[in-house]
């Protein structure tokens, strides 16, 4: 089936914000590994969960002003617009970050859910409310991401998924329906999938 939409992850996946998320854990008197936005919901409301609030908003207000484009992004979306192909971003980072960020490097989307807007992945809520804004079955839209969340996310959601793993390749991929290593791969979606038992998805 011919791809009638891309959603997006954002950070990671389009741009490099180089948020890093072990300082903002410390900075947080968070342990190691844990969630950011979930263990930050989970605090009673007070002036320590205040202060974790304010640390989480000036890591990514720094990330959104030195935010890069990664590589093949620009490109990209180009190609996509010129196919008409609808495009969408859903990010578990905040609107002020994704907004500036999406401003800077002169990027527009039909449609930009952010976890103001929708439960963050891997809740599918926003992938499914962005097709159905679009009128599109999840079946004619990928989704493309960096991390386990968004594969999670588009799984449950019934779309499929593809994993953008340009360094290496994590323990989760076989989960993705594929894997590819530089954005110019998603290309070959466009026009109807390869099959999974591509190398496109053993690579």
């Amino acid at each position: 089936m011919p791809v009638r939409g891309v959603i997006f992850d954002l950070d990671g996946t389009l741009i490099d914000s180089g948020l890093d998320f072990d300082q903002m854990r410390r900075d947080m008197e968070f342990a190691p590994g844990q969630f950011i936005l979930e263990t930050l919901d989970s605090l009673p409301e007070g002036d320590y969960k205040e202060r974790c609030r304010s640390i989480l908003r000036e890591h990514e207000h720094r990330g959104a002003k030195t935010a890069t484009l990664m590589p093949g992004a620009r490109e990209l979306i180009a190609e996509l617009d010129r196919r008409k192909v609808l495009q969408a971003i859903l990010t578990r980072n905040s609107r002020e970050m994704t907004d500036i960020a999406l401003c800077r490097l002169k990027f527009s989307f039909s449609q930009v859910l952010t976890r103001e807007d929708a439960p963050p992945k891997p809740d599918p809520a926003g992938l499914i409310a962005i097709c159905r804004n679009w009128n599109l079955d999840v079946t004619e839209v990928i989704f493309v991401g960096d991390f386990h969340f968004d594969i999670v996310a588009g799984r449950r959601a019934g779309m499929r998924t593809v994993l953008y793993a340009p360094t290496e390749r994590p323990d989760y991929a076989d989960e993705a329906d594929f894997v590819v290593r530089h954005l110019s791969e998603v290309y070959r979606f466009l026009d109807g999938q390869p099959q999974p038992t591509t190398t496109m998805n053993r690579g």
